[in-house]
């Protein structure tokens, strides 16, 4: 933690009421997630620590907005043209995950406007900041339009070629009780998924589902689908990306490319981006975090579901996705909708 002060807390609720929304400034972290039910209840949706100040040593990245650039960069080395750069990986790892051992979810992020249903983060990363490349600046908005909407509108901009892609890692759990999440329903819409090795490093080709423990392609319970496949067991369950479909580019945010649902079928979410893929993690190591009752949670409490650039890109051009390098001139933009609704 680079900031041992306590975490500002921010609370935001939509104007007709549908969900309310506390985030940090720490991480740009959501922290409590409470979503209006029909019957006039409110249900938690989002895994968190016991507190603000115990939230920040959990190891999970919990809600935490994650960057440069999320999920795992081989080998921690990237290269751009005939310039080569050493990332920062993690303790005890070859590799860089989620931006490096001090990135963007362990930061407190600027809050530059605010309202009752609105806040704006920025963050700027210096020029080597992680082994990074150039000056990075980050403009970061959460949005609660109503109708049980949560919107994340991130842009950035560089001053030097650099790999760049940010997400939101909240762990979902619209159940009644956060214990075993894999009771809901998932669908993913994608037809190819990337397979990794030992160390959820892509191998490089990407993977129909079809016919597999990888297809979500219609609504599936997650345990239904649990360990079928000699990828998930080699990770212990789901660790993987999907590939979304091409052909909800042009509509993104009005096609979800992902829904949950609890298994009491009282609540779903709909999750739309303008990002390429969804990194569905299971949630298989979560024994290790403090929950926010204060006790070690459950494995597989939640489920994180991470718009992104498929990991590993900067080695990956051929992917058929956008490029993840940002150059100068230019600006990363995407957008996250989250539509929390009756199933």
């Amino acid at each position: 933690m680079t900031d041992a002060q306590s975490p500002q807390l921010i609370s935001l609720r939509s104007a007709d009421g549908s969900v309310s929304l506390t985030v940090m400034d720490i991480g740009a972290t959501w922290y409590s997630c409470r979503v209006a039910l029909p019957d006039g209840s409110e249900r938690e949706v989002l895994l968190s620590g016991p507190t603000p100040e115990a939230h920040l040593h959990n190891t999970a990245y919990l809600g935490a907005a994650v960057g440069r650039y999320a999920n795992r960069i081989g080998g921690a080395r990237i290269r751009h043209g005939e310039h080569h750069w050493a990332l920062t990986p993690q303790l005890g790892s070859r590799h860089q995950l989620h931006g490096g051992p001090d990135g963007f979810d362990r930061r407190r992020w600027a809050v530059a406007e605010r309202s009752a249903h609105h806040v704006v983060f920025t963050l700027d990363s210096p020029d080597g900041d992680q082994g990074f490349p150039g000056q990075l600046q980050v403009t970061l908005t959460l949005r609660l339009p109503g109708q049980g909407v949560i919107e994340m509108h991130t842009r950035a901009v560089v001053d030097a070629p650099c790999p760049v892609g940010l997400t939101n890692h909240a762990y979902f759990n619209l159940n009644a009780s956060h214990t075993d999440a894999r009771t809901q329903t998932l669908q993913i819409a994608a037809q190819q998924m990337l397979p990794v090795d030992a160390e959820l490093i892509p191998l490089g080709q990407l993977a129909a589902v079809a016919g597999t423990g990888f297809d979500f392609g219609t609504p599936r319970v997650v345990a239904s689908q649990w360990l079928q496949d000699a990828q998930q067991r080699q990770s212990g369950g789901y660790d993987h990306a999907w590939l979304l479909d091409a052909d909800r580019a042009d509509a993104a945010l009005e096609r979800p490319a992902v829904t949950l649902s609890s298994d009491d079928g009282r609540l779903a979410m709909d999750l739309a981006t303008t990002l390429p893929s969804i990194q569905f993690y299971g949630g298989q190591g979560l024994a290790a975090q403090t929950g926010r009752d204060g006790l070690p949670m459950a494995p597989c409490a939640g489920l994180a579901l991470e718009p992104q650039f498929l990991p590993d890109s900067p080695h990956h051009p051929e992917w058929p996705q956008p490029s993840c390098w940002l150059l100068p001139g230019q600006a990363y933009d995407h957008r996250l909708r989250y539509r929390f609704r009756p199933a």
